[in-house]
């Protein structure tokens, strides 16, 4: 088998082209070659494997730029990506930032994870699967669901001083496409309705 035939193996993408995080201590066995040397080559994104999947790259658990750990994040053919659709930024960018009210804010895919498939293919994606972000909002969105994704552990809104950590779901994840839902950062209008009703 090629490296990037065991990639896949290992990675297991859905017929989506979305994998799990595969972490670099998962390449022992039969596996081995996969090991990086100059700076994993088989993933570049010239490499065969890019050609077909979009690649996402991890290097956040260790000093330095070595990477950690890495996943495939849909087809790399024009039908699946990280892009949003014009006429949904459009319509994100003329609204306000949820979080402090500000003008010309950036749009934020709500599931920090970009594990949804559907929401991955831009032809099926909604507006509702965006909210608008500041650019200060967004960078600590960003940072706090790096630390979910590494940890396992969702955000946990009395930190903001909210009176519940999430509006349903658990403290744990394991990477389930739904993982985020509940939690602030995830739909940060919908938290602030969870809190009315319970009013």
């Amino acid at each position: 088998m090629t490296k990037t035939e065991l990639f896949i193996k290992l990675a297991q993408p859905n017929e989506s082209g979305v994998s799990r995080w595969v972490d670099i201590s998962e390449f022992t066995g039969e596996y081995a070659c996969l090991t990086f040397g100059n700076g994993a080559s088989w993933a570049r994104k010239e490499s065969i494997l890019a050609k077909k999947y979009n690649i996402e790259f991890d290097k956040d658990k260790t000093k330095g730029n070595c990477i950690d750990r890495l996943r495939l994040n849909g087809f790399n053919n024009g039908d699946y990506s990280q892009y949003i659709r014009a006429d949904i930024k459009r319509a994100i960018k003329s609204q306000r930032c949820v979080v402090l009210g500000t003008s010309n804010p950036e749009v934020d895919h709500k599931n920090g994870m970009k594990n949804e498939s559907r929401v991955m293919r831009n032809e099926a994606q909604r507006l509702e699967d965006f909210q608008p972000l500041s650019k200060a909002a967004n960078d600590a969105k960003r940072q706090f669901c790096k630390e979910c994704r590494q940890t396992r552990v969702r955000f946990d809104a009395k930190r903001l001083g909210y009176p519940i950590s999430y509006y349903c779901g658990k403290a744990t994840h394991n990477f389930e496409e739904n993982a985020c839902e509940g939690c602030y950062w995830n739909d940060i209008m919908e938290f602030k309705r969870h809190l009315t009703e319970k009013k």
